[in-house]
């Protein structure tokens, strides 16, 4: 098994280049996307021939500790042009993260196999000790498997109790995809081309090496068999605030997409039943591009904030946060997640009917933006609620 080769790191300029020829193919076959519910084979091959699933592994596999400004920004320029492509483009990223935190053997295998990955943290999964008194015997069915149709790893989570643990934590199970059952369940509102199929499980052996113990990981724990990269990027941060962070930047720059052509709309758009007017220089369509326009730009700045965040915590080393801070992370994830798909659906009434037509691709957006707000790691009820019970000094949401 060969090894990944060392990278130069490669420019800004050059990534968010590569960020939008993925937005541009993506969306050029955007209306078989939508029949076929998955991204067409030229779009993924793009993605994998980009390299960006390289760029937040350890840089002894291949990565350059990719600032989070710039990795907001490819998030944002994909989704600009395919919010479904701007999710499989996160998620190649994030998911090369989670080798780091697994014995060496196995971290080898999965990184040198430069294979994508992809995972479904739902604890669902039930798992039982296997016979050789080592490893696991992992069964059941987990939806939402997004990235399944291009990858080859597979990491599930289910609650057990570890062989060196006494109490049940949430872990992911690695397994390969040739070992599953694929389930073609992905028929949905929105989003339909990240091809998020169910895959199902009947006690598939794993490993124990192959366990990414991410309870452990939350409170703080890095490589079990070391730190063999001090400065890793991610040994640096909360994790799951790191992991969960990209949602917000495919809401703002798919809605930035759909505000962009608000603008060019009104300033060419004549009102028939209005004596030929003209939409620029009507009073009501000014005050809805100021308001859209001011409502977009807050948007903007938590999702600015929140990878701010990011990078002042890899800078200081923190990798577990005060409760209020972790849960006011969570509220800014819920915040753009309930307002970004309401300014759009806005967007696209104020549109008129000529929005309506699958052509157009506003409807596309709006929906694919209302498919994003409803990930269960973003919900606005429970980030609020979260959010305010520990300003009072209470314990927040468990999870997120």
């Amino acid at each position: 098994m060969s090894s990944i080769t060392k990278q130069q790191p490669v420019t800004r300029e050059e990534l968010l280049r590569r960020a939008k020829e993925i937005g541009e193919l993506a969306e050029k076959y955007a209306l078989q996307t939508d029949e076929e519910r998955r991204l067409p084979e030229e779009v993924t091959q793009k993605l994998k021939e980009s390299n960006f699933h390289l760029l937040h592994r350890p840089k002894a596999y291949g990565g350059q500790d990719l600032d989070f400004e710039t990795f907001g920004d490819i998030i944002r320029t994909v989704a600009y042009h395919s919010v479904s492509a701007a999710w499989a483009t996160y998620f190649v990223i994030i998911h090369e993260t989670w080798p780091s935190f697994i014995p060496k053997d196995a971290r080898d295998t999965l990184f040198n196999s430069n294979e994508l990955m992809a995972d479904v943290f739902a604890p669902v999964g039930k798992v039982e000790d296997a016979d050789d008194g080592k490893g696991y015997l992992v069964s059941g069915q987990w939806n939402f498997c997004s990235g399944v149709l291009w990858s080859d790893w597979i990491a599930l989570g289910a609650f057990h109790t570890m062989k060196d643990g006494d109490k049940p934590e949430l872990s992911l199970f690695i397994v390969r995809k040739e070992d599953v059952e694929v389930i073609d369940n992905w028929d949905t509102m929105g989003l339909r081309g990240t091809g998020s199929n169910a895959v199902k499980l009947d006690k598939n052996y794993v490993a124990p090496e192959y366990v990414f113990p991410l309870s452990r990981v939350v409170e703080g724990a890095t490589a079990p068999d070391g730190n063999y990269e001090e400065d890793y990027l991610l040994f640096n941060v909360p994790y799951i605030a790191y992991f969960l962070s990209g949602f917000s930047q495919i809401l703002v720059g798919g809605l930035k997409r759909l505000v962009d052509e608000f603008v060019e709309r009104t300033e060419n758009r004549v009102r028939v039943y209005n004596n030929n007017s003209q939409e620029k220089d009507n009073s009501s369509s000014q005050r809805t591009l100021g308001e859209i326009k001011m409502e977009y730009n807050a948007l903007e700045k938590i999702a600015d904030d929140y990878l701010a965040r990011m990078q002042g915590y890899a800078e200081k080393g923190v990798r577990v946060l005060e409760e209020e801070e972790r849960q006011e992370l969570f509220a800014m994830r819920g915040y753009v997640a309930k307002h970004a798909p309401l300014i759009a659906t806005r967007l696209l009434t104020v549109l008129g009917g000529n929005a309506l037509y699958r052509e157009s691709g506003a409807e596309r957006f709006v929906r694919d933006l209302i498919a994003v707000s409803c990930h269960p790691t973003h919900l606005y009820e429970d980030a609020m609620v979260g959010y305010g019970k520990t300003i009072v000094g209470q314990d927040g949401h468990p999870m997120w």
